[in-house]
């Protein structure tokens, strides 16, 4: 029992619980303090890390002043249709129309007034369904930077941090409003605290296998299944949610990656590839068009024979990425091999020489518009390839985040089956459903923590005025 509708003198009592300190929470618990609520934010890892941190801190959003600053013209409109695009119109729709009229709100906000230090990130070369630039991130590209400035404001703005907190009960009314939660501490004690309102941040079920097996068959099943997120993403929120009476949307959509460097659980920047790099299997071949879709790559990779690929680039590409974070910390661990010849590379990756080296040459006559490549990428949009020397590393496909949760309405409430709210319940980030439709082709770059910061931002203003009304 995850429900317990007994109603026991708490221990203490706050307005708004958010549970979850990453970036969903934090920002809920911003935006919960603007509005006026006293604030518990409850986090079950003794340092506050999660799936934020394990990002590079992207946050797609539409009609920012960075992107005014930049000359981008962008707006609710055209992210809106951009989501539907690249859904084929699976996206809730009245969702999306809320994550598309608030993102860019969400990060003015939060920069103008809780000094995150966000950034456009002009160099990122492809957009994957966005049909202009709204990558917004922190001058390291690291999550680990937005994460530690996220908790720097709230600790500004009095927003009472607590880890070592798990929540592992609620506690409801017959009505099915939520009074408060049971924590168990790291000491074994165990607290009750009374709310007025509830925010779940919990993130997904990434890390849950009983639960990806159910909802993501796909996944579930491969042979060489991979999960590449927090530990803790194993989809207690999504559970009290439904067992309150909340419906779920979009279980079976996820965010996959391509280019996870297995052995080291370090991700391969994309821009080598979207810049020209190419990726084959251990026969030598190419085997899809790298750059149609960056999360279903994550299954193109896996059905290769051991469920890898190679991903192959040259110096020239090999320079547009030697200032980024992840490249660095590869190249200082010596996950890259090197050789000065197609021979020596086919011999360091242990692939068929022959066929490695008329994969190559088939990508050159393409770039020289010779022919069309057969997965249906455009190579003139870079120059080819050189003969050498080439660099490549060992990728596999992997599950990053979960995109299906608790279905809620566009102030982040969630809502029962019949499309009623409950009374006092939000949800933000992983927990709630998200905007990329069904499976995993689509996942928008950085729509993880767009939602993250825009359902966090609207779920903690929308539990302040429940709370106080």
């Amino acid at each position: 029992m995850i429900i317990d509708r007994t109603q026991p003198e708490f221990d203490l009592e706050t307005s708004v619980i958010v549970v979850g300190a990453g970036a969903a929470g934090l920002t809920a618990a911003l935006a919960a303090r603007d509005a006026g609520a006293d604030v518990l934010l409850l986090e079950r890892d003794q340092v506050a890390r999660g799936s934020t941190c394990m990002s590079q801190g992207f946050v797609c959003a539409a009609g920012t002043s960075l992107q005014a600053e930049r000359g981008i013209e962008d707006g609710a409109d055209r992210f809106y249709d951009d989501i539907m695009a690249r859904t084929r119109g699976q996206a809730d729709p009245v969702l999306s129309r809320a994550v598309a009229e608030n993102s860019g709100r969400a990060i003015d906000w939060l920069k103008d007034t809780h000094g995150i230090p966000f950034v456009m990130n002009i160099s990122w070369a492809g957009f994957f369904g966005h049909s202009v630039n709204r990558m917004h991130g922190v001058p390291s590209k690291r999550g680990e930077e937005l994460h530690g400035a996220l908790m720097r404001a709230a600790e500004e703005a009095g927003v009472d941090v607590i880890t070592g907190a798990h929540v592992d009960m609620l506690f409801a009314d017959a009505q099915d409003r939520v009074t408060g939660v049971r924590v168990q501490r790291l000491d074994g004690s165990v607290e009750t605290v009374g709310c007025d309102a509830l925010v779940l941040a919990t993130c997904g079920f990434g890390a849950n296998e009983e639960m990806v097996k159910e909802f993501i068959p796909s996944f579930g099943s491969a042979s060489y299944y991979r999960y590449f997120g927090h530990e803790g993403n194993e989809g207690e929120g999504i559970r009290w949610g439904q067992e309150l009476g909340g419906a779920l949307g979009s279980m079976d959509a996820f965010q996959g990656y391509g280019a996870l460097a297995g052995a080291y659980g370090i991700i391969v920047n994309y821009d080598l590839v979207m810049r020209g790099g190419i990726t084959v299997n251990t026969l030598g071949e190419r085997f899809s068009n790298e750059n149609l879709d960056i999360s279903a790559q994550s299954l193109n990779v896996l059905r290769q024979p051991d469920g890898i690929g190679w991903i192959i680039f040259d110096d020239a590409r090999r320079e547009l990425a030697v200032d980024l974070p992840e490249f660095q910390d590869l190249t200082t661990l010596g996950a890259f091999k090197t050789a000065a010849t197609v021979a020596e590379l086919a011999e360091a990756i242990k692939v068929p020489a022959d066929t490695l080296a008329e994969t190559l040459a088939e990508t050159r006559r393409l770039a020289a518009g010779e022919g069309t490549c057969p997965f249906g990428r455009d190579f003139t949009l870079n120059a080819p390839l050189s003969e050498g020397p080439f660099h490549a590393i060992q990728t596999t496909g992997a599950l990053f985040h979960t995109q299906g949760g608790l279905k809620v309405d566009g102030r982040a409430q969630v809502l029962r089956g019949d499309g009623t709210t409950l009374p006092n319940l939000f949800a933000s980030g992983g927990a709630a459903e998200s905007i990329s439709g069904g499976h995993c082709d689509g996942y928008l770059p950085a729509a993880g923590l767009c939602m993250a910061v825009t359902l966090g931002m609207l779920a903690g203003d929308a539990a302040a005025r429940q709370a106080a009304a």
